[in-house]
């Protein structure tokens, strides 16, 4: 009789597999480093993920529903929009300098399956979509005449971080915060 996987099997895996791919990036893992890590066997592997891009996709909405997180986090620290933007700068810049951290995930991952076709992409591409929408609509709460110029400030703000965050350290985060903080004043104050 064939042995059942434990209930946690698929989570166990996933975790392996973000660990791997966060540290290393996602073409640099292979299925075995994570059948080996996790020790798991490999039919146990490809019956809770039939391939590796079915793992990889899996990783990105895991990674995506983090920004999720962030955004509660902004909107449980702040209670109006402007300063829940700068919110957002700050927690990203609190997770870029966490120990081993390479940025964001779901770029780097995009910058590694630049075929528009591939699952990963598609991902990728989604969460980033789904990212400017929100900030669009944050934004649009705030008093900004333009708010989708005040979005895309902010959005390209955290791209910087999440790009340069893990290089310049925690003085690159408070820098980040400053410009945020001046964008969304700027944007928002009526002019004279």
């Amino acid at each position: 009789m064939p042995r059942k996987p434990m209930p946690d099997a698929r989570e166990r895996i996933l975790e392996t597999a973000t660990r791997l791919f966060n540290r290393y990036g996602v073409h640099a893992v292979g299925m075995q480093q994570i059948i080996d890590e996790c020790g798991c066997g490999k039919n146990l592997l490809y019956s809770q993920f039939t391939s590796k891009d079915e793992l990889v996709v899996a990783y990105l909405r895991r990674c995506s529903g983090d920004w999720d997180d962030i955004v509660a986090d902004a909107k449980a620290a702040a209670s109006d929009a402007g300063p829940q933007l700068v919110e957002l700068v700050r927690e990203v810049g609190v997770r870029v300098n966490e120990p081993g951290s390479r940025g964001c995930p779901l770029r780097t991952t995009f910058a590694e399956f630049p075929e528009r076709e591939h699952p990963a992409h598609q991902v990728s591409l989604d969460h980033f979509v789904r990212v400017r929408t929100q900030l669009r609509e944050l934004a649009g709460e705030t008093s900004a005449p333009d708010p989708e110029r005040l979005a895309d400030r902010i959005m390209f703000i955290i791209d910087g971080l999440y790009t340069n965050g893990p290089i310049f350290g925690a003085e690159g985060a408070k820098t980040a915060v400053a410009f945020a903080e001046d964008v969304v004043r700027t944007e928002t104050t009526p002019a004279r």
